[in-house]
């Protein structure tokens, strides 16, 4: 099982980015997918999530507005556009993907990409 994510970078205020992570080893069409960010000192929280089939999303409230998640079962990727990025946008930004089948919990993360929103 793999999560890869990619698309981090350093930006200017105001600026755009899309992360990418891509799957492998495990039904992706089956999971929801999230977002989690960590800024150094700070915990771990969640930024966007969506279903398995992509109908429905979430978003923090820092984020609404800014950041839109998006996936493509057909590629075993899920994307988060980044917009209108903030310096308190900064953190290594991870995916995850749950599922639970037959009432096990499969749990999966990536290993991060950083963003870094400085002028």
């Amino acid at each position: 099982v793999q999560l890869v994510e990619s698309g981090g970078g350093v930006v200017q205020p105001g600026g755009a980015l899309r992360l990418s992570c891509s799957a492998s080893g495990f039904t992706f069409s089956r999971y929801g997918m999230s977002w989690y960010r960590q800024a150094p000192g700070k915990e771990r929280e969640l930024v966007t999530g969506i279903t398995s089939t992509g109908r429905v999303t979430n978003y923090a409230d820092s984020v609404k507005g800014r950041f839109t998640i998006f996936r493509d079962n057909a590629k075993n990727t899920v994307y988060l556009r980044m917009n209108s990025l903030k310096p308190e946008d900064t953190a290594v930004y991870y995916c995850r993907a749950v599922s639970t089948e037959r009432g096990d919990l499969y749990d999966y993360w990536g290993q991060g990409t950083q963003v870094t929103v400085s002028s």
